[in-house]
């Protein structure tokens, strides 16, 4: 199973919530269970809150004032180890430095975001072009983060069986760029 969403959302507070309940309902219908999708939801608010706080709106020919939530789900049931991940990230306009973990003192009121990140995520990262900045972060599922429940078939993707045709059926995308 591969599912994915990209979103352009207001360069706003507000977003933060909306992306959550989004990325929140779209795992838990694909079956990842709520330890994993509260791991994915503090993910999104950290990266989120971090380019709204630190970083400018996504540029021209991007609607203005806005930046881009994206995140893929792929489980891969029928491979030796059985899960998946979860793929993160948030593209934005960039700012006058790259995203770094911090090193707050203990009274500090900000500044753990990334740590958190870098706790719960298997691997995070950034990636730089000409005009925009992408965080982004990795989540693992083991299978036992997940409830298949029958919903993925135990027979060969379309493209593993040349007798079905390759590319046919049971790979679903729903790549949505739009304000919510």
């Amino acid at each position: 199973m591969d599912v994915s969403r990209a979103v352009l959302l207001p360069h706003a507070p507000s977003s933060v919530t909306e992306a959550r309940q989004h990325l929140s309902s779209d795992l838990h219908s694909s079956g990842v269970l709520d330890a994993k999708v509260d791991d994915a939801a503090l993910i999104v608010s950290e990266l989120l809150s971090n380019a709204l706080r630190h970083a400018a709106p996504l540029p021209p020919p991007f609607p203005a004032e806005s930046v881009q939530i994206s995140w893929r789900l792929v489980i891969e049931p029928r491979a030796t180890d059985a899960g998946g991940w979860i793929e993160i990230s948030v593209c934005d306009g960039g700012a006058e430095t790259l995203p770094r973990i911090a090193r707050p003192s203990l009274s500090a009121l900000g500044g753990r975001g990334l740590g958190i990140v870098q706790c719960l995520a298997a691997k995070w990262g950034t990636e730089v072009d000409d005009d925009t900045t992408t965080v982004w972060a990795v989540v693992e599922l083991p299978v036992e983060d997940l409830d298949l429940g029958g919903s993925v078939s135990s027979e060969p993707a379309a493209a593993d069986d040349p007798a079905r045709g390759a590319g046919a059926g049971t790979d679903r995308r729903m790549d949505v760029p739009t304000f919510l």
